[in-house]
């Protein structure tokens, strides 16, 4: 794919571009916890966006894609650009709208990007394609912005979109490092490095083919404002809470007869999910591979049952790896309403497992599920295709 990008922006531009590369994301655990200022525990994965960015001597920004099919947008470098139909343009315009309100100087570029994150999947593939342009913009023209500043950027720019996200997925894109899940604390946004590598067990994505955009999904938004009304309730009488992370179990039983009970049993989820992430962090620092599963399985048919943000389709997913030997747990992955599973399995049984879920799958669902061997891979970085 990288060769792909350079080939293209070579022939189009005649110069030679900074290549960049912008990891997709997975989750271990802790859905939805990060804009309520909890814990997490992703990791950024070998799946990424591609780009080759380099200056003109022009006043415009010239942007050609393959992420899905071939597309060319002009960008000025003022800002004054109107809405696109296409949706990373829509994610560009808000990025470079977003610099200016920073006063960074743009001149103009040249850019060329495409990627292997399957759209839709629950994988971070807008996350990556911000944070990859940020940071090339910001390297071709010499910017210094910082990978905290990248990160802030990004998350205002999904915003801008429609998606109140919180930061996990850019940190984990950012700071992520091979072989290990960054256990990143959303409140202080310090972050530690936990191993993954569990002798005689796999990671596996199983993507349900259900896609989603959580950008048009109200549903996301809704429950993290139901989240926030719970907030303000305890607010009312612990003036240092500003986030359901400062909430206790004992301030939420105070207030459960004045929120709504949707609310209630939303916000008991992101409590409990927190305390499932310090626990699986714990269970993969001591590589407890019963343990991970026994978590996994829990946050799942939280989301499911509390959260209410699977679909039949994931749920069957999880049912059906229950009843299999071979593997060990799973859940669903991403903010919901589609894309992927994620699964430890027995390596022994790795292809066994994969082959039963998939044709069980296809049998009730009647979809072609999908299978990502899960690789934990460096976080953004500059790329050098001379070594």
């Amino acid at each position: 794919m990288v060769e792909t990008i350079k080939s293209a922006f070579k022939a189009n531009y005649n110069s030679d571009p900074l290549l960049i590369k912008a990891p997709g994301r997975v989750n271990i655990i802790g859905e939805h916890t990060d804009y309520n200022l909890g814990y997490v525990l992703p990791a950024s994965i070998n799946k990424g966006v591609y780009f080759a960015i380099q200056t003109n001597q022009s006043n415009s920004i010239h942007v050609e894609t393959f992420i899905i099919q071939p597309e060319r947008l002009i960008f000025d470098v003022e800002g004054n650009n109107r809405p696109f139909n296409s949706f990373w343009g829509n994610y560009f315009k808000s990025i470079l709208e977003i610099l200016i309100e920073r006063k960074y100087p743009l001149k103009g570029f040249d850019c060329v990007f495409g990627g292997d994150i399957p759209i839709g999947a629950g994988l971070s593939s807008s996350a990556a394609l911000c944070c990859g342009f940020i940071y090339g913009i910001s390297e071709v023209l010499d910017l210094g912005i910082s990978k905290e500043e990248i990160a802030i950027i990004a998350q205002r720019a999904e915003h801008r979109i429609g998606l109140n996200c919180g930061l996990m997925d850019q940190y984990a894109i950012l700071f992520g490092k091979k072989d290990y899940v960054l256990f990143l604390d959303c409140k202080s946004l310090k972050y530690e490095y936990v191993p993954t590598n569990i002798k005689g067990y796999s990671w596996v994505l199983i993507n349900s083919n259900i896609t989603h955009n959580l950008a048009v999904d109200e549903a996301y938004n809704e429950r993290r404002r139901s989240c926030e009304k719970v907030v303000a309730k305890v607010n009312e009488f612990r003036k240092e809470v500003k986030s359901l992370r400062d909430v206790s179990l004992a301030d939420l039983e105070r207030i459960r007869n004045v929120v709504s009970p949707v609310g209630y049993k939303r916000s008991f989820y992101v409590l409990q999910e927190n305390d499932r992430v310090l626990k699986m962090k714990t269970a993969l620092y001591k590589g407890q591979p019963e343990q991970i599963g026994k978590i996994l399985l829990e946050g799942h048919w939280a989301l499911s049952k509390e959260f209410e943000i699977s679909t039949k389709e994931l749920d069957y997913l999880v049912s059906t790896s229950e009843k299999l030997t071979g593997i060990m747990g799973a859940r669903m992955m991403g903010g919901g309403f589609g894309g992927c599973t994620i699964n430890l399995m027995k390596t022994s049984l790795l292809n066994e497992s994969i082959e039963s879920i998939l044709s069980k799958y296809k049998s009730e669902m009647g979809i072609e599920a999908e299978v990502y061997h899960l690789q934990v891979d460096e976080g953004l970085q500059l790329l050098d295709l001379s070594k």
